[in-house]
């Protein structure tokens, strides 16, 4: 199966998607409404324009250090999943989606990084939990917040997850145990981009360590900007070995026109003429 992501409602219906995603969050924290026929995708813990709001709601290191866009090794700005109000709100916008739909994807879901969140609000919760582990009270918000937003999900429940198949990688760094959440997820998206495919063998590496860590189905994710049609489909081809389905992102005229020459070259032709 192919599928589309996309933040244009039109594109949704084109015939050569067997599924189409809608983003109706997204980490800069621009909102749209939900849409009935598509699967609605929200940014949970990715927000820029509510950072940059409320600089509070922003995570923070040991050291001090604030997740946010301006540092080398993020591309946007986090909010701290310990953060109620906000998470709150995150979760009625997993009610809305839901009720136009059926199905929600939860995207950016988890704690920056291994060393935060330091904030006032997580030391207190920290100090006053069951837990002498750090690691494992971070993965105990993050699989509650999981299994309060599937709660709220009658269909099918989807939850984007960082491409690190490593063992241990997802826990340490973002607070996600998959042992306990895959109970709430009905299927998994990884994300493999890239600007070119000009190679391939790092997707499939990448796709056989999810195919040997995870029970739950997962699908294959590929950035379609720009990207050459040719190597675009040669990525697909790799991704399709391993995943349930493999979704394009961001621009459905360029995967539109994949799938229409994967089609074309997979049917006989005739040949007419001398």
């Amino acid at each position: 199966m192919y599928g589309v992501v996309t933040r244009n409602e039109e594109e949704l219906s084109w015939g050569e998607f067997d599924r189409s995603f809608y983003e109706v969050k997204d980490v800069t924290g621009r909102a749209s409404e939900p849409v009935a026929g598509a699967v609605n995708m929200i940014s949970c813990f990715g927000d820029t324009a509510a950072a940059d709001a409320r600089p509070e709601l922003v995570p923070v290191s040991a050291d001090g250090e604030r997740a946010t866009r301006e540092q080398p090794y993020f591309d946007w700005t986090y909010i701290c999943p310990n953060r109620d109000e906000y998470r709150a709100g995150i979760l009625e916008m997993v009610e809305d989606a839901a009720a136009a739909s059926g199905d929600v994807r939860l995207d950016d879901v988890g704690f920056p990084r291994g060393e935060y969140c330091h904030c006032e609000i997580c030391e207190e919760r920290f100090a006053a939990s069951e837990y002498d582990d750090r690691t494992t009270w971070r993965a105990s918000v993050i699989t509650e917040f999981v299994a309060e937003a599937a709660d709220r999900v009658p269909g099918d429940t989807y939850l984007t997850l960082h491409p690190d198949p490593y063992p241990g990688h997802l826990y340490e760094r973002s607070g996600i145990d998959l042992a306990a959440i895959e109970s709430h997820v009905d299927e998994f998206v990884v994300p493999l981009y890239d600007t070119a495919y000009g190679t391939t063998y790092w997707i499939e590496t990448i796709a056989k360590g999810f195919e040997s860590l995870l029970d739950t189905p997962f699908s294959v994710e590929l950035y379609a900007v720009d990207v050459d049609i040719d190597d675009l489909l040669r990525a697909a081809e790799v991704a399709d070995a391993y995943g349930e389905s493999v979704l394009f992102g961001y621009d459905a005229s360029n995967a539109r026109a994949a799938l229409r020459r994967l089609t074309a070259e997979s049917n006989d032709g005739v040949s007419h003429g001398e």
